[in-house]
């Protein structure tokens, strides 16, 4: 990945500010993870997942099956839900094409990235073996492309798990016989952020990249306000329940979690006098820092432009670039420009006026899959291997998914 590029030049500043938007003795609204709570997440998330083992002998077919769409005969909402979300992606083009290979040459690799990309036992092809692999007897191949599957988070041992009821009513072991899959088992830890760091969060002992883990989204989340006020992952990304996991690639996502704000020195400016503005983006609504992880990159563009034609002026482009960027192989971070929750990120601009008719344009563009786009072009030229395809379709789909979340143009002559 090529270097962030810094544009020197007179009456530019980049400027990260910390503000806070919570006293740091706020009380928790929501009260600490309980020990049943913690005592289920541990078994809940034992790694790797055991296989489902054989079913209860009343099961239907519907109920025996781990598929989504078998799931989505009783759950329609959240199959159609879910087929929306990366979830459903998570073994999609990008990670599947690397995998061709990494199944021959580092098994062990290969299967660590299952962990999170497609947990479930009967989603991977071998198991370890007498030192080595085999193949996996509960293997289903129909289920391994689809990702985090529905039953990822909510079937083990063929029973199903999910959060309580909103009413708080639980039904009573002579209800469950009756219903389908005998009901489920509740489980307040579902409606934690916990809940999601099995897969959002490194282990103290995880991969660093100068000295900060590579994946840090849960306790970025645990030292924000939104913690103290006992805002869980779920009640953002998850509203209503739903199983859509909106995040930095939705556009209206992004926009309702920072603010961003365009000052003008003055309203109107004679040629040959110094211009000055001012671009702010605060992380106000983001529970974690802005951009999460090394992938997204966020682009604070100012520029003047002829008002007459929209062409941009020669020299008068300034970028700044907000993100984690680290070496395509991971092995040094260049830079961290990241907002942190309640803090803000600010470009100051200025420029002499060289004639009439002149503009200011800002534009704020976040590229969801920066670094992959990187990283993608860099396995292509160096020969992907037996998954060249489905690499080539990721790095497609990558350079597709940039999209602007900010535009003004400011009249100045």
């Amino acid at each position: 990945m090529s270097r962030m590029r810094r544009v020197v030049s007179a009456g530019v500043v980049l400027a990260l500010l910390l503000v806070h938007d919570s006293a740091p003795g706020d009380a928790p609204v929501r009260p600490p993870l309980s020990r049943a709570e913690r005592e289920f997440l541990d078994r809940h998330w034992r790694r790797p997942i055991p296989p489902q083992g054989p079913p209860p002998e009343h099961f239907s077919p519907v109920e025996r099956s781990l598929a989504p769409v078998d799931c989505g005969s009783c759950h329609p909402t959240q199959l159609t839900d879910w087929r929306t979300s990366l979830h459903a992606k998570s073994m999609g083009p990008g990670i599947a094409g690397q995998l061709v290979e990494m199944m021959r040459d580092d098994p062990a690799a290969a299967r660590s990235c299952l962990t999170c990309h497609a947990p479930l036992a009967e989603q991977a092809i071998q198991v370890p073996s007498g030192g080595g692999f085999a193949p996996n007897p509960v293997y289903d191949a129909s289920l391994r492309p689809q990702g985090l599957v529905c039953a990822g988070c909510h079937v083990r041992g063929h029973q199903r798990f999910g959060p309580p009821r909103r009413d708080g009513t639980s039904p009573s072991p002579a209800m469950r016989t009756a219903l389908p899959h005998n009901g489920f088992t509740p489980a307040s830890a579902f409606l934690r952020s916990e809940f999601c760091a099995s897969c959002h969060q490194f282990t103290p002992d995880g991969f660093r990249v100068n000295g900060k883990l590579l994946e840090n989204t849960f306790e970025e989340w645990r030292a924000s306000a939104a913690a103290r006020r006992g805002q869980q992952c779920q009640d953002c990304h998850m509203p209503d329940r739903r199983h859509l996991w909106r995040g930095i690639h939705d556009p209206e996502m992004v926009k309702s979690g920072v603010r961003i704000d365009l000052a003008v020195e003055r309203a109107r400016y004679r040629p040959g006098e110094p211009f000055r503005a001012r671009v702010t983006i605060a992380n106000t609504g983001v529970g974690h820092y802005f951009p999460t992880y090394v992938t997204p990159r966020i682009v604070v563009r100012a520029e003047l432009i002829d008002r007459s034609t929209g062409d941009p002026m020669p020299r008068s482009v300034e970028e700044r670039a907000i993100g984690r960027d680290v070496l395509l192989d991971l092995s040094r971070e260049i830079a961290d420009t990241r907002i942190p929750p309640g803090g803000r990120f600010a470009l100051r601009y200025s420029r002499r006026l060289e004639r009439a008719g002149l503009a200011l344009r800002v534009t704020v563009t976040v590229f969801p899959d920066h670094f992959y786009t990187g990283f993608f072009e860099a396995l292509l030229a160096g020969g992907a291997g037996a998954g060249q395809a489905e690499i080539q379709e990721a790095l497609e789909a990558s350079r597709r998914s940039s999209f602007v979340i900010f535009r003004r143009d400011v009249s100045l002559t």
